[in-house]
């Protein structure tokens, strides 16, 4: 074996002899500290403290190794070897660095190691340390373990240790509490342990109550508002008890064969109730949709949102309503729609193929999404606002329908003022190509167009028709009538009317242009728009029979801008009927003759009356602590059982009342329950207040009023 092999062989054994010494030395008070913990706290308290001891031992030895290094091997060698001449440092160098001189010398030494005797070099045993350590961690363990339960350090407890007897405990008191707090796992809400008896948790929260009590009782028990019990188990010097929160709550703790508690106080348990998802359309922008012209897709886009989660896929329901009238159909399909986004909101979005699904003219297309939220068991759905996609179907080819019906504000044919200025556009183009005649014969032909188009406005404002031009009458032709459709010139037929029949003189020679028909037709807002459109289409009219379609094409535009406001109108105006009534029977005029009459009188409805019994529990509640035996305590819960859905906290009466029989002394808590009561106390009914007429100025007012009214 080399001189280097045996020297690493020493140096581990050194470092291996310093890690089992400090490890003899440190255990007997990891031992000591172990027992403790698990004597005062269990074995939780005892696992962690073995645990940071036996690391805390660990780094100390590692440090204290790390020390052995081939320094401190040189320096004992050179110590415990004269052999060696000081020389050990030699062995350890690079060869190569090394003077022939001092490779004699690494030569020698390797020689003398190897025939010599074993190189030791661990260092000694710290005994002192450990000895003292054992015997101290022995005597501390016995003490320990031969100590008794632990009790809380107070004067009885210590008077009952060095033998002294004393009294009776008077009261229990509640040495530790403790409760766990675990909400239902689809909330994603960590468990909680809280030093407090009162908890806020979600629904379905599952409760676990620890308590410790001095002294122990036989039984207890959990005893809430509602009459319901839950018993608590003993495990040692421990109570458990564990229930699931339903509804909110108020519950004390009750001990039986024990002194009553040091402080009997309501413990509150607060209930949060899972609210149900929000869903919000945010593509479309409206509920009404009308379909674009060569729209072959609709986007559809909702927003959800919960307080706990949201399911990943919702359902998508699409129903489309093809038909009108008795004759309408429904189609109906679900699609699974997969949202986007964190668990507590998310959006759907979808794209509908209207092609795919049939969606024809004249037919609707609604949308609704629903969603369920992560709630186990029994998860919450919710369905948003609808929205509808239609189809509009071809006006021109409906009915127009009987007198009374709804009429549309502008037939189709309103849309002509447009191909009217496309016409004129595209005879100014070509201009230069057209004879003279030509191009003045087409502007004329479109300046007619418009005259047509101007004339079936004017049907609207109750304008006359305009006929042909005629020629002017003759001495050997009877003068023909114009070509007006109201036929102003008509003669005069045999039968004549008489003198002083107004309507019949107007029916035979004239007509009515402001014909209540006509006239109500429109709203007048939308009726002046129209006269400025056939002011517009006049213009253009003129220009365009002139042979200058340049000069028409401004007023055109403008005649189609008043058309495009008349077409977006949403009101139409229908002729009023009046009212008819029954002619009166002036036989029975100041007779008081009542027979036949429908309606002898109004039946008198009855007014709500206050309830008697909360406003007499309010007056019992007075401020006098004399006077608690006025208050009934029953009358009072069944009252607010009664009407417990009016109370916005219900618990807070409970707790209010349970101050107050507990203690009937006790003026604050009058006020508190007298302070809940106020809000429902019905509303006292107006009255007028008598004046109070005793004083100088109000006599002096009476006086002068009798004077007056005296004669």
């Amino acid at each position: 074996m080399s001189a280097v092999t045996l020297l690493r062989d020493a140096l581990r054994r050194a470092r291996a002899r310093r890690g089992f010494d400090v490890a003899l030395a440190c255990l007997p008070w990891i031992a000591i500290a172990t027992v403790l913990a698990w004597r005062l706290e269990g074995w939780r308290a005892a696992s962690l403290v073995a645990l940071v001891s036996i690391a805390a031992m660990v780094t100390l030895a590692r440090h204290r190794i790390r020390r052995l290094d081939n320094t401190w091997l040189v320096r004992e060698l050179d110590a415990q070897r004269p052999e060696l001449e000081d020389s050990t440092d030699l062995l350890f160098a690079p060869p190569d660095k090394l003077t022939p001189l001092e490779r004699l010398q690494v030569t020698r030494l390797q020689s003398r190691l190897e025939a010599g005797r074993a190189i030791d070099v661990r260092p000694g045993w710290s005994k002192r340390a450990i000895v003292l350590g054992l015997a101290f961690a022995a005597l501390s363990i016995t003490a320990i373990l031969a100590w008794p339960a632990r009790q809380p350090v107070t004067f009885d407890n210590v008077l009952a240790n060095i033998g002294v007897a004393t009294t009776a405990p008077t009261h229990t008191r509640v040495v530790e509490q403790q409760l766990h707090v675990a909400p239902p796992s689809y909330t994603r809400l960590p468990a909680r342990d809280t030093a407090t008896l009162d908890a806020k948790a979600p629904q379905g929260t599952r409760l676990q109550w620890t308590l410790r009590f001095a002294p122990q009782p036989k039984a207890a028990e959990l005893v809430f508002h509602d009459g319901r019990r839950v018993a608590l188990a003993r495990d040692g010097d421990a109570w458990h008890a564990a229930d699931v929160l339903a509804r909110s709550a108020l519950y004390r703790i009750v001990l039986h064969d024990a002194p009553p508690l040091q402080a009997s106080t309501l413990h509150r348990l607060d209930a949060i109730a899972d609210r149900p998802p929000e869903l919000r359309v945010v593509d479309p922008d409206r509920g009404l949709t009308l379909m674009q012209s060569g729209q072959r897709s609709w986007a559809l886009a909702f927003e959800g949102s919960d307080d706990y989660g949201l399911s990943p896929n919702a359902r998508l329901r699409i129903t489309v309503a093809h038909g009108s009238g008795e004759a309408i159909e429904f189609r109906e399909q679900e699609v699974g729609v997969t949202g986007a986004g964190p668990a507590t909101s998310k959006r759907y979005v979808r794209r509908l193929d209207l092609g795919a699904l049939g969606l024809a003219e004249g037919d609707d297309l609604v949308v609704q999404l629903r969603v369920d939220d992560n709630r186990s068991p029994g998860p919450q759905s919710v369905r948003s606002a609808s929205v509808i996609l239609r189809w509009p179907p071809d006006l021109g080819a409906e009915a127009t329908g009987v007198e009374g019906m709804v009429k549309k504000v502008l037939p189709a044919y309103f849309r002509s003022q447009r191909q009217i200025i496309i016409d004129a556009e595209a005879l100014l183009k070509q201009k230069r190509t057209l004879a003279s005649e030509r191009y003045l014969k087409r502007s004329d032909e479109i300046g007619v167009d418009q005259r047509i188009l101007r004339m079936r406005y004017g049907q609207f404002l109750g304008e006359e028709a305009e006929g042909e031009p005629q020629a002017p009458p003759t001495n050997d032709q009877t003068a023909a009538p114009p070509a007006d459709d109201h036929d102003h010139a008509a003669a005069k037929p045999a039968d004549a009317p008489a003198f002083g029949q107004d309507t019949a003189v107007e029916q035979q020679f004239g007509h009515t242009h402001d014909q209540p028909e006509a006239a109500t037709l429109l709203d007048p807002e939308t009726r002046a728009t129209l006269k400025q459109a056939l002011d517009q289409m006049w213009q253009s009219e003129q220009h365009l029979r002139q042979g200058k379609p340049e000069d028409a094409l401004p007023y055109a535009y403008r005649a189609l801008g008043f058309i495009k406001q008349v077409q977006q109108a949403t009101r139409i105006y229908l002729a009023r009927v009046g009212t008819e009534l029954p002619p009166i029977d002036e036989s029975r005029r100041m007779s008081g003759d009542r027979a036949g009459l429908a309606r002898s009188g109004d039946a008198l409805a009855s007014a709500t009356v206050p309830d008697p019994e909360l406003a007499g529990l309010w007056r019992a509640l007075d401020e006098v602590p004399g006077a608690s035996s006025d208050v009934d305590y029953a009358s009072l819960e069944r009252w607010l059982r009664d009407h417990q859905s009016e109370l916005r906290d219900p618990l807070s009466f409970v707790a209010a009342i349970e101050a107050l029989r507990a203690d009937p002394h006790c003026v604050q808590c009058r006020r508190d329950l007298r302070a809940l009561l106020w809000p429902l106390l019905p509303r006292p009914a107006a009255n007028v207040q008598r004046r109070e007429g005793d004083d100088a100025t109000s006599r002096r007012y009476l006086d002068a009023l009798r004077e007056a009214r005296a004669p």
